[in-house]
């Protein structure tokens, strides 16, 4: 039997009333009688009518909204600190090899007629590529040679170095299960209705525009997309732009400037980091999703005022994302919402990756709580994942829009967005929307939707620790040790299925990460032979209960051989166990 705990935050509406109570429930579970195990996760569960705010924001929700992420243990931690202490003192001493000539140093560093100079290149960013990035930079950068759709063609590769260069070995890894990619509705292809109305529009306007809007850019296929866009988001105008990433960075400074506080989600991505550091703008984080934190700034911000002169800040913006993509959690939008108009802020959002990914229509974390577009004062929103093209968009009222068209350098100075990406857009906009008469763009909805699902109930019953809200598509597995980052990466390709491996810092130091991006395009096949392969995650997380790795035992036949760089575990000649009651399974003394 396994001991769960989880916290429940029940919200109640009575009437007028409404109340909130913290509830800690405790149940029993049975798992393949396995040794017993203590879990604690992170829970939070709303009611179908409403929830209050410390007792003063009323709220409506229409579904429950579960997250969970369970805590480092702290063996791990220690050990994770201690692997990266190794690490970093085999780095220092490979650094005085090479400055003796022991050893060849291929980074970049300053000549020696600069050494009284400014350094050039920041000391310790340049010890960790070279001592810790490049001992696994084989897992990233990858080359594609088809369409990453479901399943995609890889150019093989080797390094003679270790992996300071590569070369390509002429041979092509066929039909690896694609894990990694924004992919999210499967318009990612070649084939079908998208690709053929892009390739009419090449033909008709070419690839190229070769000038911004505001000068000889503007086509009408693009304001056709912008009015499709606002009529999607249910907003009064839209605008497009070529870049994701710069719809971030380059909008917020023309949002919010000196005299300004701009409030920020510590988890939020670098765009919008970059983009409230390029306003010039005062920057202040709150804890991830934790509305205390969030509330406390904004009643400070009000209470105390700008530093030194405690005038009034001219404005407040909120920052949060739809979708967090490291942790696979969705923002708390209704409490956000109800923050924002008690303290009279703003609200800039984010929905690069929940736009098309989450709410019964596919129009993201406003449509998932059934909340008002009106709301949300800007809507932002990028077309490289569920709509398989390029670019971002900006959505809200019709003053901001036109007030962005003549002072986002976005808009002012970037070249206008390529006609066939602007039609890839339109074409799987409408298809969503159901405006091309099938039922297509449902039927892709829902196929996600199940997928997530099925895929995190998956890997939760065979014992990993899984992060996130349930119906995100987005699911971060934890890796913790640095060593299992490159291990994890290089043994799912050896069985043909493609991953994205995440460690520091990109992530905080002792959560180092696989993530998997679920798909529309994913067959059940698919999910099961990816959650069935991880075999690999079932030795580097053998240290829990090993619950995982006999799971493993338990649904396989014959002998298993796993290999970790030089570590080998071998278990041969296994039975598979008719029931959980059965005989646990025994390891063999053959040696390896």
């Amino acid at each position: 039997m396994s001991l769960v705990n989880i916290f429940l935050t029940l919200a109640v509406t009575h009437g007028t009333e409404v109340t909130s109570t913290a509830v800690r429930v405790r149940f029993a579970k049975q798992r393949l009688g396995l040794p017993q195990k203590q879990w604690r996760f992170r829970v939070t569960l709303f009611g179908v009518n409403g929830i209050s705010c410390k007792g003063q924001h009323k709220i409506t929700l229409s579904k429950p909204f579960v997250e969970q992420f369970e805590e480092t243990p702290l063996l791990v931690a220690v050990l994770t600190y201690v692997g990266y202490g190794i690490l970093t003192i085999f780095g220092y001493l490979r650094d005085f090899l090479r400055n003796w000539g022991v050893e060849n140093c291929h980074v970049a560093r300053e000549r020696d007629e600069q050494k009284d100079f400014v350094p050039l290149y920041q000391d310790f960013e340049n010890f960790y590529t070279r001592n810790l990035y490049m001992r696994i930079r084989d897992n990233w950068n990858r080359p594609i040679c088809s369409v990453p759709g479901a399943k995609m063609d890889l150019v093989e590769r080797t390094s003679k170095d270790y992996n300071w260069t590569f070369e390509h070995t002429g041979k092509v890894v066929k039909d690896v299960i694609n894990m990694g990619s924004y992919n999210y509705l499967g318009f990612a292809e070649n084939t079908g209705r998208c690709a053929d109305n892009a390739t009419g529009s090449t033909h008709k306007y070419g690839v190229g525009v070769g000038s911004t809007r505001s000068e000889m850019g503007n086509l009408d296929i693009h304001e056709e997309l912008e009015q499709l866009v606002a009529r999607f988001l249910g907003v009064e105008s839209s605008m497009a732009f070529g870049m994701g990433f710069a719809t971030n960075s380059m909008n917020i400074p023309a949002l919010a400037g000196k005299g300004c506080l701009i409030l920020s989600d510590e988890l939020n991505h670098a765009s919008l980091a970059l983009g409230a550091r390029l306003s010039g703008a005062t920057i202040r984080v709150f804890k991830h999703n934790n509305m205390v934190s969030l509330e406390k700034l904004l009643r400070d911000a009000i209470v105390h005022g700008q530093p030194r002169t405690h005038r009034p800040w001219k404005k407040m913006l909120i920052l949060v994302e739809g979708i967090y993509s490291m942790e696979g959690s969705i923002v708390r939008l209704p409490e956000v919402i109800a923050l924002k108009k008690h303290y009279k802020a703003y609200l800039y959002l984010d929905e690069a990756h929940s736009i098309g990914a989450l709410g019964p229509r596919g129009g993201g974390v406003v449509d998932y709580f059934g909340l008002d577009p009106k709301d949300v004062d800007i809507m932002m929103g990028t077309f490289t994942k569920s709509f398989g093209a390029a670019g971002g968009y900006i959505g809200g009222k019709r003053e901001l829009i036109d007030y962005l068209r003549s002072h986002s350098h976005s808009s002012i100075y970037a070249t206008a967005m390529s006609p066939p990406v602007s039609q890839q857009i339109i074409t799987s906009m409408k298809i969503i929307m159901g405006e091309d008469n099938t039922t297509l763009g449902a039927e892709r909805l829902k196929q996600l939707s199940e997928n997530t699902t099925y895929f995190r109930r998956k890997l939760r019953e065979m014992g990993f620790i899984i992060y996130g809200n349930n119906d995100s598509p987005v699911v971060p597995m934890m890796l913790y040790m640095p060593a299992k980052i490159g291990a994890f990466g290089r043994e799912m390709l050896k069985r043909n299925i493609g991953t994205v491996v995440v460690g520091f810092p990109a992530t905080p130091i002792i959560e180092s990460r696989a993530r998997f991006c679920v798909s529309a395009a994913h067959t059940r096949d698919m999910l099961d032979t990816v959650s069935h392969r991880s075999e690999t995650a079932d030795v580097l997380q053998a240290w829990r209960t090993g619950k995982a790795f006999q799971y493993m035992l338990y649904e396989r036949d014959g002998g298993v051989r796993e290999h970790l760089g030089s570590a080998s575990v071998c278990f041969l000649q296994i039975p598979k166990l008719s029931s959980p009651g059965a005989t646990e399974p025994t390891k063999s003394s053959q040696k390896c």
